[in-house]
């Protein structure tokens, strides 16, 4: 399906999709279905309106500046994880500068006890949604009772004339330990995988965009179990290393946070989308520029202390070229 308003803006060759883990984006109003009430004016955080309005601009300048420099414009896609509902989504996008950008958003409410859910941005110059829904993910603790974690976020549309499906994701943490959860996340990559089964019946080399905060690395089990299906690239893979990486904890480097795309983004012709570049965005303005944790993203909160920072985790981005 070709939308012909999309070719008065080929110009613009080069397109951002990006991934963010917010940090507990939380309005500053307490939820009494959900267990935000540390993040209100009298939890144990003392989150305030002042704070949330100083979140909100820290992260909307640094979405808008994701790729900027060799795109020339703000992101097409932005992927986020650690919102807590609707509402902070239009925050954040009602706030400068992405207040002056044709931004939207596609977000759902998942069974999370945090409160804290996925949703995808949007520049509605380049994208349309076709269709969406929150993918259950169904998973037990050793107890038998369901582990109430974050939803897979899909999104259907049409990106610069090119059909797309996204999977934004937020998969179970390590808290219990990284091997007694592995299977968790292992179950996530499976439930992506039945559903890419599911819409290969009617789809023939469907477009894949797959991005989040896996909780694991690009060689664990859980995304090596995902890239079993040959059909899909981590182009995330080449960038980990011991001294860069998307989050720092006890001075340890993870890339959790990637974005994995199908092959068919490898392929050059003319109206579709080729992959230029995948990186990590960790520019000075977003780390601790002093003390023992330098370099490190410039978090929100270091346990309850207020930091006044952006996340403690750098965005990650890829490039595709549209080849006109």
């Amino acid at each position: 399906m070709k939308f012909s308003f999309f070719k008065k803006k080929s110009i613009n060759t080069l397109h951002t999709v990006a991934f963010y883990n917010l940090e507990n984006l939380f309005d500053a109003k307490n939820d009494y279905n959900t267990l935000d009430d540390d993040f209100t004016p009298n939890g144990s955080k003392k989150w305030t309106p002042k704070r949330y309005q100083n979140k909100l601009s820290r992260l909307a300048k640094t979405i808008s500046q994701i790729g900027r420099e060799s795109a020339g414009f703000p992101p097409v896609l932005v992927g986020v994880a650690e919102v807590e509902n609707g509402k902070v989504v239009q925050d954040l996008l009602s706030t400068d500068p992405l207040n002056g950008y044709n931004y939207h958003y596609v977000h759902y409410d998942s069974p999370d006890e945090r409160g804290i859910d996925n949703a995808l941005l949007y520049n509605r110059d380049n994208f349309e949604v076709m269709g969406s829904e929150a993918i259950p993910l169904i998973i037990h603790n050793d107890n038998g009772q369901r582990d109430t974690t974050r939803d897979i976020l899909y999104v259907n549309g049409v990106l610069n004339g090119e059909e797309v499906h996204i999977f934004v994701n937020h998969w179970p943490s390590r808290r219990n330990g990284e091997v007694e959860t592995d299977y968790k996340r292992i179950a996530a990559a499976k439930t992506i995988i039945a559903y890419m089964e599911n819409l290969e019946q009617s789809i023939e080399n469907p477009n894949y965009i797959v991005m989040g905060d896996f909780n694991d690395g690009p060689t664990s089990a859980s995304l090596q179990t995902l890239m079993s299906r040959n059909s899909l690239h981590n182009p995330m893979e080449r960038l980990k290393s011991p001294d860069r990486g998307s989050a720092n904890y006890k001075r340890s480097w993870s890339l959790f946070d990637q974005i994995i795309v199908s092959h068919n983004f490898f392929n050059y012709e003319r109206g579709t989308h080729s992959f230029a570049e995948a990186n990590i965005f960790d520019e000075a303005f977003l780390a601790e520029y002093k003390g023992k944790y330098k370099g490190s993203p410039h978090r929100t909160y270091v346990g309850r202390r207020y930091m006044g920072g952006f996340s403690d985790h750098f965005p990650v981005y890829v490039q595709f070229k549209f080849n006109i």
